[in-house]
Parts: structure tokens; C-alpha cells; sequence
């Protein structure tokens, strides 16, 4: 299997509850980055990214969202290499998949549950928060979804809050990383 290398940034690694404490508004105020509405070249509502991803802990987008014909998100993947996903608001890699199993088995899976389900080989541990409760969110606190385990942790995300892209260093939500610690770096990921 190729894995495309990517562009990405990385956080040393600090323990969720100073993230949380750092700021109590989700997503630290900022709102989804607007490509995420062609993400993949699919039509996304920016509006349920909006919703769904800084002003929200509870709710999802609808099941089955990610087969919609207008976005078609397993139509849109290359199933010859693991994808990077990035949080929508503040860029940051969430999800490397498939891994540890084959794109058909992460396809079936996800369509069958009705959200993108990643199992804990794909998590990028040190971005993700998972609370007691299950639900998840970024330490950017943007809205994931939420961990629905059945026999292991079974991650059902919400597709346009992982539809983002990597940080350009002059984009304005490099502000949220410095936020939540001081020695966030940007560097290549092969």
C-alpha cells in the first residue's frame, strides 16, 4: 500500500484537560473553513458544518450523509492509500485510513453504521479528546461525533467536521494552535 505524504502539522503531545481549560468557546470561536463545502470535490452544507461542528455537543449530521449522491465520499477516495482527515475548523489530522484493515472493510463499515467509523489504529491520538461519555472532539474542540463501541472503540465522526485541510503558516486559525500550546511546529509528514 502507497501512503501519499502530506503536508501536515503536529502538536507535542499534552493531556486533554489543558486543552479544555484553555478556552470554553467551541472552536475557540472560529467557524468551519469554507472549502470544507467542496471537500473531495462533494457538495457539503457549510451550514451543517457550522452547526454541527462549533455549536454542538449532542447532534450529528443525518445518517447516511457520507452516501448521499451529491457527496459520495467512498466514490471520492483513492482505496489504493491511506487518506489523511484534518479537523474542519483548525486543520489538524484526525483520522489516517484505512489502517489495519482494507478500504472495503472501512467502507462497509462506515456505510453500515451510517457515518465514517474509525477504529483506534487510525486515531491520531494526540488531536482527539474522548470524554467519559463518548463523545469526541478535536483539541481544537471542534465537534467529532461520537465513540460508539461495539466489541472495541468504534469512532463514528461526522463527516464535514473532519472535512478539513492542513494550515497554511499565514492562515489566521494558526491562532488556535498557538492557543492551545505553545509548541506547535509545522512539518512534512512522509
Amino acid at each position: 500500500m502507497r501512503i501519499t505524504p502530506v503536508p501536515v502539522l503536529f502538536l507535542a503531545p499534552a493531556t486533554p484537560s489543558l486543552f479544555v481549560a484553555a478556552s470554553e468557546e467551541q472552536c475557540y470561536g472560529f467557524t468551519p473553513m469554507p472549502s470544507v463545502s467542496t471537500y473531495l470535490g462533494a457538495t457539503l452544507q457549510y451550514s451543517t458544518a457550522e452547526r454541527i461542528c462549533c455549536e454542538n455537543h449532542v447532534y450529528a449530521e443525518f445518517r447516511g450523509y457520507l452516501a448521499a449522491p451529491e457527496v459520495d465520499f467512498f466514490g471520492r477516495l483513492d482505496p489504493t492509500v491511506e487518506t489523511v482527515f484534518y479537523d474542519s475548523v483548525c486543520g489538524i489530522p484526525l483520522f489516517i485510513a484505512p489502517r489495519g484493515r482494507s478500504f472495503a472493510e472501512f467502507q462497509e463499515e462506515s456505510l453500515n453504521h451510517g457515518w465514517p467509523s474509525f477504529r483506534p489504529e487510525e486515531l491520531v491520538s494526540e488531536n482527539v479528546i474522548i470524554h467519559d461519555d463518548g463523545r469526541m472532539e478535536s483539541i481544537c474542540l471542534t465537534h467529532l461525533g461520537h465513540n460508539l463501541p461495539d466489541d472495541r472503540d468504534r469512532y463514528c465522526i461526522d463527516l464535514v467536521c473532519m472535512a478539513g485541510e492542513p494550515l497554511s503558516p499565514d492562515d489566521e486559525r494558526v491562532k488556535i494552535l498557538s492557543q492551545i500550546h505553545e509548541s506547535a511546529i509545522h512539518c512534512d509528514r512522509a
